[in-house]
């Protein structure tokens, strides 16, 4: 395995209280899935994710915490989510409905809405998704 800093960034969220739930979930293994707007992927001019891909995940310190692998991507119109996503997603979400309502209100945050440059930044069925399957292959030992 490679050492820290030699990976490409995972980034969940947003730094602060998000971000940290959310990398707990991965730690604990209840998240195993996440989902990112492929507008995201082109206004940051990055390339979409490949299965077998390795990722140092980031908490909201800036820390590499955990290598995570992926496993499976798929590319989709927001009302293709399925309920394996949503239970995946590893937030507690019970059915499609709260985990969309639970990203609609994400994604039309003013934080997504200013790195998207869009203030009036709206999802809707047709919005195209990225999402990521992944498996934790390494979990690192912070100092302190």
């Amino acid at each position: 395995m490679t050492g820290p800093h030699a990976l490409k960034p995972f980034l969940l969220a947003f730094p602060g209280p998000l971000r940290d739930r959310l990398v707990a979930a991965v730690l604990s293994g209840e998240k195993t899935a996440t989902t990112g707007l492929l507008l995201e992927y082109e206004a940051e001019r990055e390339e979409l994710p490949e299965v077998g891909e390795q990722s140092a995940i980031i908490d909201s310190d800036g820390h590499e915490v955990a290598v995570v692998e992926i496993t499976e991507v798929h590319v989709l119109p927001l009302r293709d989510a399925d309920l394996r996503l949503a239970l995946a997603e590893g937030e507690g979400y019970r059915s499609v409905a709260e985990w969309r309502a639970g990203h609609e209100t994400f994604w039309h945050g003013e934080e997504m809405r200013e790195a998207l440059g869009d203030p009036g930044f709206v999802v809707d069925g047709d919005t195209m998704l990225v999402v990521e399957w992944f498996r934790v292959v390494e979990v690192f030992q912070l100092d302190g």
